[in-house]
């Protein structure tokens, strides 16, 4: 796992600036503290930090070069299956330098051309110049799992692993992006391929990005199909396919020369994944949770469950985030505004499992591939809910709802009522986000001021991932929705979240689930294996039935959250009114001051839980003050 940058003038006279490289690559030391390099050559300039994970020798330097120094690569990743590439591709009489499968990426390349990356199972995001056919190429894995962001100014293509690198260059200006603001309260994140930043680009997963004669190309090389597999009709020879590709997903991600573990929560994800490993290992797993003083929270117990089945080496630790404190460090790290809660857990497991390893397996990726989410069950219950007369369900359903009062217990059954109420409405396909969104529209246009909302009155937030629907082959709304969110949710939120979170710890976090061949599996079977009736992850829970308790099979999914509501009610309450409403974020003529304080009122005195929505808004003003207003250049 790396960091990895670059740029490339347009004018072949130009060349790089190396003081201009060193700054961008060191920047991202924290993806890789054990070694440093940078290449420049003519017009192009590539740097690379280096965390070692196979071959740690200094043969794995990078940038590195073929055999005649005329194609040169930065890699980050991990390619699970090069040892059986590197056998063929020696075979074919490629010599090696190193036992490194960025080597074997770059021989790949000189044997197929930009077609290599079909062949390649891992994470991963790359960069090739290749001099002979004066052309960059670069390339992000299937899922999304490696980022990898990019711009054009100063007459050049600048490209690096986190947009902080970018902002070294000073011809590269942080101006926001008001259309990916305006998403980002809908979604809590910023939906790619935009960034907050104008000007700046995500490179989306399955992707290729192509420099050639001054002209950037985007080719897509992978997508999910979800055509059914006429074999896959019975459920027992479905759950024996899914272990046996399951395992081999586990079983190739084992491989390291550094201490690897696993994090553990006690959900079925990542206890599955702990299981098989298990089961492969000739040593006890090291296992690792976090808990919270929030019994709503705290998922300890359900993790030492599963350790003590599987009899793994176990670390626990119980946290009280410090959210002031931790704030401006993860703000620093993530470059955009995020407000998914759940990044302030996720650094700490990371922080603590880095203590003791240097890579950990992680159950991610499972609920978009076997429909985990009980948004997925709503969908269902939403064609129940349609054939009762509209006037019952306006007139008197929602008013009974809307009279139940405010519940702090984020799994209140009255909390997720006026949820589903209020986004059945829409359509199929835009009330699916209105669950999950934290602004929607009507919310947005009563906060924005007049001229913001004219400014970005031609863009629509639900539309930008509704969308995705017709770009499906599913033929069913279960298997379409999960289109959408191996598409939007996994990598721009989770994924994004999981490699911010590792990296900013020197943390290698690989995800079974999201093994290319789990995923394509997991589209190829029927729908119903996979929401039966309104029973999440049918065939998941069904295939893991030998190896996990029954007590962790049946449990509701809980989510690695915080306390948000209580935090805006105390520990948060005085610098979220200090800082929300403070003369500097309101200058910034976004918001209404009045609507924002209304926010934080109807919050504290329990009327709402608007913690959700107070959140993103607190995130964005320190993301302004942290990149806008000081544009910082060293890490925190």
């Amino acid at each position: 796992m790396c960091g990895i940058c670059g740029k490339i003038h347009f004018e072949k006279t130009r060349k790089p600036d190396p003081d201009l490289l060193r700054k961008m690559t060191s920047v991202l030391n924290h993806r890789g503290p054990d070694d440093s390099g940078i290449y420049t050559d003519g017009r192009v300039g590539l740097g690379h930090q280096r965390l070692s994970i196979i071959d740690l020798s200094a043969a794995g330097h990078q940038p590195m070069a073929n055999e005649d120094n005329s194609i040169h690569i930065i890699f980050n990743g991990e390619i699970y299956n090069f040892e059986e590439l590197r056998k063929d591709l020696g075979g074919k009489g490629h010599l090696f330098k190193s036992y490194t499968d960025t080597e074997v990426i770059l021989h790949l390349y000189e044997e197929e051309g930009t077609a290599c990356v079909k062949n390649l199972r891992g994470m991963f995001a790359f960069a090739i110049w290749d001099s002979n056919r004066d052309m960059l190429f670069i390339s992000r894995d299937r899922a999304g799992k490696k980022p990898l962001v990019y711009t054009t100014a100063d007459n050049s293509l600048i490209f690096a692993s986190e947009i902080k690198s970018l902002l070294q260059d000073p011809a590269v200006i942080p101006e926001v992006e008001n259309e990916a603001l305006h998403h980002f309260l809908t979604y809590q994140y910023v939906p790619g391929p935009l960034t907050i930043f104008k000007n700046i680009k995500k490179l989306p997963p399955a992707h290729s990005l192509i420099l050639k004669n001054g002209n950037i190309t985007l080719e897509r090389y992978w997508n999910l199909s979800y055509q059914k597999d006429p074999d896959c009709k019975n459920i027992e020879a479905c759950c024996e396919k899914l272990l046996h590709v399951f395992t081999d997903a586990v079983k190739t991600r084992l491989r390291s020369d550094v201490p690897l573990g696993a994090f553990l929560s006690g959900g079925i994800d990542s206890s599955a994944t702990v299981a098989v490993m298990s089961n492969l290992m000739d040593r006890p797993v090291k296992t690792f949770t976090i808990g919270f003083e929030e019994s709503d929270y705290n998922e300890l117990p359900y993790a030492k469950r599963i350790a003590e089945r599987y009899k793994t080496e176990h670390t626990e630790f119980v946290v009280k985030p410090d959210a002031v404190k931790i704030l401006p460090k993860l703000v620093w790290h993530y470059d955009e505004p995020y407000a998914d809660p759940s990044a302030i857990p996720t650094y700490y497991v990371s922080k603590l499992t880095r203590e003791h390893v240097t890579v950990a397996l992680s159950g991610d990726g499972a609920d978009e591939s076997f429909a985990g989410y009980e948004r997925y069950a709503a969908n269902q219950l939403a064609a129940y809910y349609e054939k009762i007369p509209k006037t019952f369900r306006e007139n008197i359903i929602k008013k009974i709802a809307n009279l139940f009062p405010y519940r702090e217990n984020r799994w209140s059954i009255t909390r997720r009522l006026k949820r589903f109420i209020n986004g059945v409405r829409d359509t199929k396909e835009r009330r699916y986000i209105q669950w999950f969104c934290y602004f929607n529209n009507e919310m947005k246009n009563t906060l924005y001021t007049d001229s913001f909302r004219n400014s970005v009155a031609s863009f629509d937030s639900i539309n930008f991932t509704a969308d995705l629907y017709s770009q499906s082959d599913a033929q069913n709304l279960v298997d379409k929705t999960l289109f959408v969110d191996v598409n939007s949710y996994l990598p721009y939120d989770l994924l994004a979240k999981m490699d911010i979170a590792s990296m900013a710890n020197s943390l290698e976090a690989r995800s079974p689930f999201l093994d290319h061949k789990v995923m394509e599996f997991a589209a190829s079977i029927p729908a119903n294996f996979k929401l039966h009736g309104i029973q999440t992850k049918y065939l998941l829970k069904k295939a893991f039935e030998p190896l996990l308790p029954k007590k962790i099979l049946s449990r509701k999914k809980m989510g690695f959250g915080v306390p948000l509501n209580r935090w805006f009610c105390q520990d948060l309450k005085q610098p979220a009114y200090d800082i929300l409403l403070d003369k500097k974020t309101l200058e910034r003529g976004y918001f209404k001051r009045n609507e924002v304080k209304k926010l934080l009122d109807e919050h504290v005195a329990l009327k709402e839980d608007n913690s959700y929505r107070i959140w993103a808004l607190f995130w964005l003003e320190l993301w302004h003050r942290t990149f806008i207003d000081k544009r910082e250049t060293i890490g925190v």
